[in-house]
Parts: C-alpha cells; structure tokens; sequence
C-alpha cells in the first residue's frame, strides 16, 4: 500500500534522478503536509502553488497560461527544453483521494533564435524543431473524492476516477486502469518525449516496482482505456 510519505519519497528520488541524466534544468522539490487530522498533501515546494489552482479555470491562451506557470514556479520540474513537470497528491489517510501529474510542453523556444546551433546538434531537439510538431499538455488526474453532499465526484465513463486528458479539453477524459505513480509518470513523459535512437533515458530512470490498486469499473473496460503497467 503506498502511502503519502511513499509519493513524495518518489518524487525526491525522481526529481534527483532527472538532474544526474542533465534532463532537468531547474527543479522545486516536494512538500508534504498535513490538512487536518486524515488529509495530506504532496505537492511542490512554492509559495504560490496549490493544488486546486484557479490558473487552470482562468479563460486564457495554453501560451499565457505556461508564462504564468512558469513566473510563479509551479512545477516540480522544469525539463532541458522548457516543458513543465508537475506532481501532485491528496491522501485521505492511508488512501490516495486525488492526484494531478501534468506535462506542459514549452510553446517555444526563445534560445533557438539567438543560438540555434545549439539545439541543431543536440538530437534530443529534434522532434522540438520539426515545422509538423504541435504543443499538446498531458494531464493525468485521479479523482476518488466525495463533494459536499457526500456523493461520489467521479462518474463511470463520464468522469472516469482515474483518467488521461489530452490538451486542455475538458470533456476529454480517457479512462486509465488504476492511479499514477510519479516513476510511472515520469517514465511515461521520457519514454514517450525524451528518449533518443542513441540515448534511452528511460531506462537509465532509478525503477519502482510499487503501483496503486486497480479502480477502473466495469463499463470503462469496454470502451478504449489506458493499462498502467503492473511490474
């Protein structure tokens, strides 16, 4: 059973992990605390991060919304390229509520333009600099919490508990097996954005084999879902 201190334990030795590969460039480690008596929280170590950032309901461009991630520090990491990392979780006691893993890729690279030689030899840049590429965020969140009335907030297909969003559509929610574990996440991101033909940083990750239990319902396996790996 992983707990909070597990999450956020993960979180340092990933975050760690990402600065001996030379793919991090600059980093907040994580913060644990506690709500109340059964509630706790990990999240990134800024003054002005929160879990349920107004930022994301605001009406504005995914350009602006970067700038402003990035002027108020809110990420765990911030990769070699721009993109942001973010890792966040709620535990109700020794059970996972809630949690949101994010990747927003950098809409551009203002570097590029001032020194380009840069980014032309260095083969990890090369998806970043090809005309066809489009900048799309990633969002895994887990939601198993109750709202006021003490109703269940997920709902089976609708709003799956565990589900991946693509872009920033918010009727996009594509049903995902079990919860997310920040080395399955930061795996997911490097495997998928970051491996090279002549460098797999993935497999140069420091690996955990822990995983949170299974919650996908019934329904949501009869439609196109999402495996988390089960080592």
């Amino acid at each position: 059973m992983l707990v909070a201190k597990d999450i956020f334990l993960q979180i340092k030795k990933i975050t760690s992990n990402l600065i001996e590969l030379g793919l991090c460039m600059d980093q907040n480690f994580p913060s644990m605390k506690k709500l109340n008596h059964s509630i706790e929280e990990v999240n990134m170590c800024s003054i002005e991060s929160s879990y349920n950032s107004s930022i994301f309901l605001k009406n504005m461009s995914y350009g602006d919304m970067y700038y402003e991630l990035c002027r108020r520090r809110m990420y765990n990491i911030k990769m070699i390229d721009g993109a942001l990392i973010q890792m966040q979780y709620r535990f109700n006691g020794n059970s996972i509520e809630s949690h949101r893993l994010a990747f927003f890729p950098s809409p551009n690279l203002d570097i590029f333009q001032n020194e380009p030689d840069i980014y032309y030899e260095d083969e990890i840049y090369s998806d970043i600099l090809d005309v066809r590429i489009v900048t799309v965020p990633l969002r895994f969140d887990f939601d198993d919490s109750e709202d006021q009335n003490g109703n269940k907030v997920a709902i089976p297909v609708i709003h799956p508990i565990s589900h991946l969003t693509i872009g920033q559509y918010k009727n996009c929610r594509i049903p995902v097996s079990s919860a997310i574990t920040p080395y399955q996440f930061i795996e997911f991101i490097i495997r998928n954005f970051y491996n090279t033909a002549f460098e797999l940083y993935s497999d140069k990750l420091v690996r955990d084999k822990n995983c949170f239990d299974v919650c996908i319902c019934a329904d949501e396996t009869k439609i196109f879902n999402i495996c988390s790996p089960v080592y």
